[in-house]
């Protein structure tokens, strides 16, 4: 999943990944394409995970994991990153999710139970202001429900908010008249797709995908 959603990310972008699978994202972006990640704790720059030698405790990303910063990497403070942020100035931000709906329709921060612990950390700010919002989420949850529905049951990080999602079953355009496959993954059928997602699927015949 983040090998292809790696495929679709343009040279010189800046790009904000959200913790878990997208972040796999910035070791598999194709050779020879340079993309500048941000991170909502303030940095501009950020480079692969450290080797035990380059361990910083004070460089961290806002998951609190340890970075590197790429040569030319600026730093700023958090009000300065969330401008960056709100101002409409980074071009990809690549989520995970426990739910979308076929209009684009995000949940990725609450369950809404009772004694759920909230994670929205940024997330509400990124889908608001990021230019493309990508989501990368296994299709189903671990109960073997799927994230893919009409209509989320979760309290929304933002509405309408997702352009493409990324699953280990397909790729989907969100759409003015509603969700776009654009590719099924190798061994998956139509039939088993549409079984497996909780709306109505629109195959893209131009792209050979027919049910």
């Amino acid at each position: 999943m983040a090998q292809r959603a790696a495929n679709d990310i343009p040279d010189g972008s800046i790009v904000n990944l959200g913790i878990g699978i997208p972040e796999l994202i910035a070791s598999v972006i194709p050779e020879g394409r340079e993309v500048l990640y941000h991170s909502e704790n303030g940095l501009l720059g950020m480079g692969p995970a450290p080797t035990p030698e380059q361990r910083d405790h004070d460089l961290v990303n806002a998951g609190k994991k340890m970075v590197t910063a790429v040569e030319g990497a600026s730093f700023f403070h958090h009000a300065d990153s969330f401008s960056m942020i709100r101002g409409g100035h980074i071009d990809i931000c690549v989520l995970g999710a426990m739910q979308v709906s076929e209009c684009g329709d995000l949940a990725n921060w609450s369950t809404g139970d009772p004694d759920a612990l909230p994670a929205v950390g940024g997330a509400m700010d990124l889908v608001g202001g990021a230019k493309q919002i990508y989501v990368l989420t296994q299709h189903c949850s671990k109960k073997g429900k799927s994230k893919i529905l009409q209509r989320c049951s979760y309290p929304l990080t933002g509405k309408g908010v997702v352009n493409r999602i990324y699953t280990d079953l397909a790729v989907f355009n969100v759409e003015p008249d509603g969700l776009h496959v654009e590719e099924i993954a190798p061994g998956v059928s139509m039939g088993l797709l549409q079984e497996r997602t909780g709306c109505s699927l629109i195959y893209n015949e131009r792209r050979g995908i027919t049910i």
